[in-house]
């Protein structure tokens, strides 16, 4: 494998902003469905069940880069803080089933792209909270952390279709 850099990258533009549109989760598996195309992007297996959580500002993601010389490996984790507002059932419920999984997780961002989180091995919830804060100004909700470790960094990707059926009313 040549390890040779094959391009440059001219200065862009001041035209991209910061911040998380929405999260979209799906069930792992092991077919769930990516199709690499030879760009460096995939395209998402249509048939697959993501769920749409919008969100409003305090969630983002990073994704660290671990090269180590001595031991000759490299690897990119990947953390997405995610914020859901307004404390309810229904959500606390997906969560439960979120922290005993290790969903795939696909993230859009306000430049419109999406990333897919976790493609090889999905995402573990790693932490979090449930608060209720303590003066009126403060979060009602819940916080998570979902943390995945893959041998490429996150797929820039196609928008998932979603189920708009099934989606949470908190105000329900």
């Amino acid at each position: 494998m040549s390890c040779a850099i094959t391009n440059g990258r001219s200065l862009p533009c001041k035209d991209s902003v910061g911040g998380l549109k929405n999260i979209f989760f799906a069930p792992y598996t092991t077919t769930t469905a990516v199709l690499s195309d030879s760009n460096g992007t995939i395209t998402l297996d249509q048939t697959v069940d993501f769920y749409k959580y919008e969100i409003k500002g305090n969630s983002s993601l990073e994704t660290t880069i671990n090269s180590s010389r001595e031991n000759g490996t490299t690897f990119f984790e990947s953390a997405l803080n995610a914020t859901f507002t307004v404390l309810d059932v229904a959500t606390q419920e997906q969560i439960k089933l979120m922290a005993k999984g290790r969903p795939q997780i696909v993230v859009e961002d306000y430049n419109g792209n999406h990333f897919l989180i976790g493609k090889e091995h999905g995402c573990e919830v790693t932490g979090g909270t449930i608060v209720t804060g303590a003066a009126m100004g403060d979060l009602s909700g819940f916080t998570l952390v979902l943390t995945a470790q893959e041998t490429a960094p996150p797929f820039f990707c196609d928008a998932p279709t979603d189920d708009a059926s099934s989606a949470i009313d908190p105000n329900a």
